[in-house]
């Protein structure tokens, strides 16, 4: 499995931007010594992005690229001039790929189609400059809101084939074979259990110069769902599957009682396994007669269609086709373009996954800093820095508004009515310079 191409599994940090800072500038212009307020906003952090590329078929790309940042948003600047948004990074990522959080294993979303995109993480919203908190009362606001931090989260991206037909079946059954046999895939075939250890798909050619996509994927034993042998793995990729293609060789002992344990096994893993169409395939079937078929016809299990086929002379090949490609296109077993998604547990995680340790990377917060200068009493010019600038003079409020802005800074907060109407519902960390020492 080290040195395998398909990688159905991976797990990645990534980080969305933080949103610019805003700016507290005031204008100047000739013969304007004191201008109003007109520092602009930050701008937006970037996001973190996921597409579906249908020339995709493994996450492969992703084991050398564990860690996807994006850039932050710039500080706004003076003329209400607002900062430049952070640019977003971009995930290509095959269709049918799932998306869970690496520390509660929680389902996120699914990427289906071809060209599809949605937000992994979304990036801090740039602060507003101070021209958005001037009023009657407050006519020089010496405050700005700083940027929104980003959103930093380790995700397990997770391939689900998506495919027509899914072979299900005990190891050794004749899955590859089959493959193989009617498609130009050319999968590990050898008479002895688990020689896949890998999904493969084949896409079998049909009448008209039509085709559909079969998955192979490895055996499955009894006790498969709950860790034991290697089709708990890979048991996700025949979620998505149209139909399922059930291979039980004719030397079984009780193809009955084989095809419940499959069955079990299935719903066990995903109930929603249970209501997708089911086509029972005999094989090995080149040494049987006419005679001998036709007796073990009633031991096979009801409600399910049944074939008698053998991959290695031909036989019953054009029969089972048929069988399946009336079976995918029923109206009533369309492939879901949406399944329902467990949260990952201990027996639905790849251990040398989990074992990554990602090295972290120091955030680049220099665009916090936004140095100012004194200029008189109660002029400011550049942008606010509360960490170095003093703030000991009072704007220039009414009597009634200074005694609730003092209240407030108690508080550590402003008062209500000194946020912008359109922020009053959707408000975000605000900062107010604190009294330094002299």
């Amino acid at each position: 499995m080290a040195g395998s191409n398909f990688i159905d599994y991976v797990k990645i940090l990534c980080r969305s931007g933080k949103g610019g800072r805003g700016s507290l500038h005031f204008f100047r212009g000739k013969y304007i010594p004191k201008g109003g307020p007109d520092g602009g906003d930050g701008g937006r952090g970037g996001h973190v992005i996921l597409r579906g590329n249908r020339n995709l078929w493994t996450l492969l790309h992703l084991t050398y690229q564990r860690h996807v940042f994006a850039t932050n948003g710039e500080s706004g600047g003076a003329n209400r001039s607002f900062g430049k948004d952070g640019e977003d990074r971009i995930i290509e990522v095959p269709c049918g790929t799932a998306v869970f959080d690496a520390d509660t294993g929680q389902f996120l979303c699914d990427v289906t189609d071809d060209g599809e995109e949605i937000k992994l993480l979304k990036g801090g919203r740039g602060g507003l400059g101070n021209w958005h908190f001037k009023s009657a009362t407050n006519r020089t606001p010496r405050y700005a809101q700083p940027g929104e931090q980003g959103i930093e989260k380790a995700v397990i991206l997770e391939l689900k084939l998506l495919a027509d037909v899914g072979l299900v079946g005990f190891p050794n059954a004749g899955k590859s074979t089959l493959l193989s046999s009617i498609s130009a895939a050319k999968p590990k075939i050898a008479n002895y259990p688990f020689t896949t250890l890998e999904p493969n798909l084949g896409i079998v050619s049909y009448r008209d110069n039509r085709s559909f996509v079969m998955a192979d994927i490895p055996g499955i034993i009894e006790g498969a769902s709950e860790g034991k042998g290697l089709g708990l793995r890979f048991l996700r990729h025949i979620e998505r599957n149209a139909v399922l293609l059930f291979m039980i060789p004719a030397d079984s002992n009780d193809i009955r009682r084989e095809y419940e344990i499959l069955c079990n096994e299935l719903q066990r893993f995903n109930p929603d396994l249970a209501d997708k169409p089911r086509v029972l395939a005999i094989t090995k079937c080149d040494m049987l007669d006419d005679e001998l078929m036709d007796e073990m016809r009633g031991e096979l299990p009801d409600g399910v269609k049944a074939v008698f086929i053998s991959s290695v002379a031909g036989m019953g090949l054009t029969e089972l086709k048929d069988l399946l490609w009336r079976e995918i296109n029923d109206e009533n077993n369309r492939i879901p373009t949406k399944i329902t998604h467990r949260d990952l547990d201990a027996h639905h995680r790849v251990q040398e996954e989990d074992e990554w340790v990602f090295e972290q990377e120091p955030i680049d917060d220099d665009d916090d800093y936004c140095g100012g200068k004194m200029l008189d009493e109660d002029e400011w010019e550049g942008e606010y820095d509360d960490s170095e600038a003093p703030y000991d003079i009072e704007p220039e409020l009414g009597d009634e508004a200074v005694q609730d802005a003092a209240e407030a800074e108690e508080e550590e907060q402003w008062p209500d009515e000194y946020w912008p109407d359109d922020y009053k519902e959707d408000k975000f960390f605000y900062s107010q310079p604190q009294d330094d020492e002299k």
